[in-house]
């Protein structure tokens, strides 16, 4: 017989929408996790396969509204396929133990230096199993996770790694070693990774998923690599990747940030977003950075020479994800200086360029789809670059409206055969914020 209590409770959870299953779930692994720092979590695999687990791992997959892999099937298909058929077939193959992932799709991104970047596309349904692991293991592993690091974690984002940076400063910390990893998810070792995982899983049938995603076969433009001989890289694109890359470099950052390490005992501390971080200090000798080399050698990784360097920021500036950190006179001529946090030029060249090609592809667009589109490109960038009471954005704002107004004038008079003044100044008015 039931008492009145627990039918109550079992009537919430009939009541609770996927997404607050899987937050209550999540909560509890991370409590679990936080209280017990040793403990290593054995049942795991029967949560992945849970199906409002499923369903939310596929609703998160839509949103992000990603390429086909190699498969070809787009979120279109799967729809009219049928979500609720595919997460049936999902669950049976991760019941018997059949499943096995499709090989990854390859394909090159151009990167603002010029040159390529390779990004790896699982299928959708290997994103959906994908997702549905990390929504289980994630919780456990951000309650180890340090405070300095920003990158693809819960509640967390770049403008906190901004603003974290400036506090640094204003404390006095303005030695700068700006640094970049070297091909980072291509180089990490799978041994020393998955160790680190079983840290604290050791259900084999997680380790087993994990694996198997980290040796698919690469397919790029009909040529398979990789496989089971290939023992380092996880894909940049695959939707567990990002946990993973922070795992491994949650070691760098427990060393930097406690214990009794060389960078504790100089005053230096790091702030990371994925494989971009900053050591910052009030003076950071070549044995810190030695000491910093050593460390990543022993974890397989080296340093980009070429995007790295140490600088002391009061007299030479340095950019970090997309903004510029400066040592500025005060704008009113007083003989004070302040922290000018403000766009980079790399991050206003960029949007630039995202809008050129924009308007370059929708010259047969209506003017309502085309502003549409217009206003979520400068929107998004406008939101990211405006850090309240951290950045000083209104500079490049009218920069963007300058470039803007100049390329609608001349995409109008394109666009219309009598260079009509109305259409212009309608285009303009509706596409500006």
């Amino acid at each position: 017989m039931m008492n009145g209590s627990n039918l109550q409770s079992k009537k919430k959870k009939w009541e609770m929408s996927d997404k607050e299953r899987v937050q209550d779930l999540q909560r509890k692994l991370y409590l679990k996790a936080k209280q017990e720092k040793d403990l290593r979590f054995w049942v795991l695999y029967d949560k992945v396969r849970i199906p409002y687990m499923l369903r939310e791992a596929y609703a998160r997959v839509k949103e992000n509204n990603g390429a086909p892999g190699v498969d070809g099937k787009t979120i279109e298909d799967i729809e009219k396929e049928g979500v609720e058929g595919l997460i049936a077939e999902i669950i049976k193959e991760l019941e018997t133990k059949t499943y096995k992932p499709m090989p990854v799709k390859r394909v090159m991104i151009p990167k603002a230096n010029g040159k390529l970047r390779p990004l790896g596309i699982p299928t959708i349904k290997d994103r959906i199993i994908q997702m549905a692991c990390k929504l289980v293991i994630e919780p456990i592993f951000e309650a180890d996770f340090q405070d300095e690091s920003y990158g693809f974690r819960p509640k967390r984002s770049a403008k906190d790694a901004v603003i974290r940076i400036k506090e640094n400063l204003k404390e006095g910390k303005t030695q700068v070693y700006d640094a970049d990893l070297s091909s980072y998810f291509d180089t990490i070792p799978h041994d020393k990774l998955m160790t680190l995982i079983a840290r604290r899983i050791s259900d084999k049938n997680i380790l087993h998923l994990i694996k198997m995603w980290l040796k698919a076969p690469i397919n790029e433009e009909g040529k398979i690599s990789g496989g089971k001989k290939n023992k380092k890289g996880t894909p940049q694109g695959g939707v567990i990747s990002p946990l993973l890359a922070n795992i491994y470099l949650n070691e760098l950052d427990k060393i930097v940030e406690k214990g009794k390490s060389m960078f504790k005992r100089m005053g230096v501390t790091i702030v990371r977003y994925a494989d971009d971080f900053v050591l910052m200090g009030r003076g950071i000798s070549r044995e810190v950075i030695a000491y910093l080399k050593r460390i990543l050698e022993s974890m397989e990784l080296k340093i980009n020479l070429e995007k790295t360097r140490l600088v002391d920021s009061r007299g030479i500036s340095f950019d970090f994800l997309g903004f510029t950190f400066r040592y500025d006179k005060d704008l009113y001529g007083r003989n004070k200086r302040y922290w000018n946090v403000k766009p980079s030029k790399k991050s206003e060249k960029q949007i630039r360029k995202n809008i050129n090609e924009y308007l370059k592809e929708s010259l047969h667009l209506s003017q309502e789809k085309l502003i549409k589109g217009l206003n979520s490109i400068t929107r998004g960038w406008i939101n990211y670059i405006t850090i309240r009471g951290t950045s000083y954005p209104a500079a490049a704002r009218r920069n963007l409206r300058w470039y803007l107004s100049n390329k609608l004038y001349r995409y109008a008079n394109r666009k219309s055969q009598r260079k009509s003044k109305v259409y212009r100044a309608n285009l303009f008015a509706l596409a500006y914020y």
